[in-house]
């Protein structure tokens, strides 16, 4: 099989042709069925659990996670008719990697973005005298999310493993391998790993180094828009899907989800709150602010996305209601945050540090963990389930103001994620933020950025710029002054509240091994 260009034209079709999203995302591949006036006619997930089989270990079975591509491939193929689809694009979770043999089969679980094992290596990158260059040159923060400290891990950790290992890559790039037989990664998953100069796009000679890795022994560096012509007849018989199907490689779900959120324009950011949460603006040109506290991704080759993810969004709500309120039972979420309505802004002087996950930006560190302060006796769990909600917002408060301190220019917001049919995360948001947030009525962003991507690669649309006008907003929600007010306060608080708290984030670390939780 070999490549077609990108603007490739698209393959015969009956009936008005569709381009399939294919979303590989933390705990479920979700298809998504897309016509190019934006309208979505299919849609099915299949999910896989997130293992963690000792501390700081947060994998998955590579095969589970190729088991279900192909049910939501075959589902979605299926019920649109194999004959409509005009091609697939992906966009993936980043930050994953696994090792393979020679010959292509996992000889590691699937390490994913949540994995903290290599935090001794990422802060030891971080604070050599290249930490900051590297981070700078390659965009992808020294963080035990990214695979170069994972790598190092392996290298220090698992030498006799590492000698078998003659690929090493991440969840799309196996996809790949099994539907078209192609070791290929894009140049947007592959500015998530550390180990790709932005200016160059080509893998980093010092990254390498400090991986112990060859330049072989990664997958070749593709455009976003790189199209495969076909797929294997294993893969075609499994999911239903012709042969000769195009299947463009793609791009990382965090850039591809302003893509799908039509912020797509200089000064347009995505904000997205899953599990867990990040803040996106998009740029022409690549670049990260000189103290390293925002990342740069690829979108295409001349659209990039700046910003910083946070590891605890939606999960910070979840363990609330399994902590705080088990009695709520399975409509525990809309009640923990019927209650926390109850409560004024502020939570009445009690602040949480949502560092339940350790976190990303813009400290971009393994060491935090989560705390109350503040608390009293006064204090009731209505308090503490808002002040957890309020904890995000303000996090990523944080972030928008390290990307504009950063020089960046943000002048709207968009939003997407399961937080948003929530009126009050939407509102807290808004006001922690102090800027309106316009919602979009799908939360299919990251599929549907794939799908756009896949049809400019296949000559079905000019430009994925008719994302700005494709993505309706339908509600605005709007700072409420006040409320704004108070959470202005609160913010160089939460601040320093982490700053102060570091040499204790330090000397828990060191303390851990000897206080196990059960």
């Amino acid at each position: 099989m070999t490549p077609d260009d990108a603007g490739a034209g698209p393959r015969a079709t009956r009936g008005t042709p569709v381009v399939l999203g294919v979303d590989l995302g933390t705990t479920a591949t979700k298809v998504v069925a897309f016509t190019t006036d934006g309208s979505l006619v299919a849609s099915a997930s299949s999910g896989y659990p997130l293992e963690e089989p000792h501390p700081g270990h947060a994998v998955q079975d590579p095969a589970a996670v190729l088991a279900a591509v192909v049910e939501a491939l075959r589902e979605v193929t299926a019920e649109v008719g194999a004959d409509r689809v005009a091609g697939l694009s992906f966009s993936t979770a980043l930050h994953s990697l696994v090792g393979l043999s020679p010959t292509g089969e996992p000889l590691t679980p699937l390490v994913t973005w949540a994995d903290t094992r290599a935090g001794a290596q990422a802060e030891r990158l971080r604070a050599s005298p290249t930490g900051l260059a590297l981070h700078r040159r390659t965009g992808t923060p020294l963080h035990p999310m990214s695979p170069l400290p994972k790598l190092v891990w392996f290298r220090e950790q698992e030498p006799a493993l590492c000698e078998q290992v003659g690929f090493w890559v991440g969840v799309k790039e196996h996809v790949l391998w099994y539907l078209c037989g192609a070791l290929v990664t894009d140049h947007s998953t592959a500015s998530a790993t550390g180990l790709m100069d932005l200016a160059t796009l080509r893998w980093d000679d010092e990254a390498l180094a400090l991986a112990g890795l060859l330049p072989e022994q990664l997958p070749e560096l593709v455009a976003t828009t790189h199209v495969r012509h076909g797929i294997t007849a294993a893969a075609a018989a499994a999911t239903g899907l012709p042969e000769d199907v195009p299947v463009v490689v793609g791009a990382g779900d965090g850039p591809l989800a302003n893509l799908g959120l039509g912020a797509v324009r200089p000064g347009v950011a995505a904000i997205s709150i899953g599990t867990s949460g990040a803040l996106r603006v998009s740029v022409e040109h690549p670049a990260v602010d000189p103290l390293g506290r925002v990342f740069c991704y690829a979108l295409t080759e001349d659209r990039w996305v700046v910003g910083g993810a946070i590891n605890n969004g939606g999960a910070v709500l979840e363990w609330a209601g399994d902590s705080l309120a088990p009695d709520l039972g399975e409509d525990s979420q809309e009640a923990l945050l019927d209650l926390a309505a109850t409560v004024p802004a502020g939570s009445g002087g009690l602040v949480m540090l949502p560092y339940l996950l350790s976190e990303r930006a813009p400290h971009w560190s393994s060491l935090p963990r989560g705390a109350y302060v503040g608390l009293t006796r006064a204090h009731r769990r209505e308090h503490l389930v808002r002040a957890a909600v309020e904890g995000v917002c303000l996090q990523l408060a944080t972030v928008l103001h390290s990307m504009r301190a950063a020089g960046l220019e943000i002048r709207e917001l968009r939003a997407t994620g399961g937080f948003a049919r929530s009126a009050l995360w939407r509102q807290v948001l808004a006001d922690a933020l102090g800027m309106p947030i316009g919602f979009a009525p799908s939360d299919e962003g990251s599929g549907f950025g794939a799908a756009l991507l896949g049809m400019e690669a296949l000559g079905l649309i000019a430009s994925v710029d008719v994302a700005a006008d494709l993505v309706a907003i339908d509600d605005v929600v709007r700072p409420r002054p006040a409320e704004q007010a108070v959470y202005a306060s609160l913010l160089p608080v939460f601040a320093e509240m982490y700053e102060a708290l570091v040499p204790t984030y330090t000397s828990l670390r060191r303390l851990a091994p000897s206080l196990p939780l059960a």
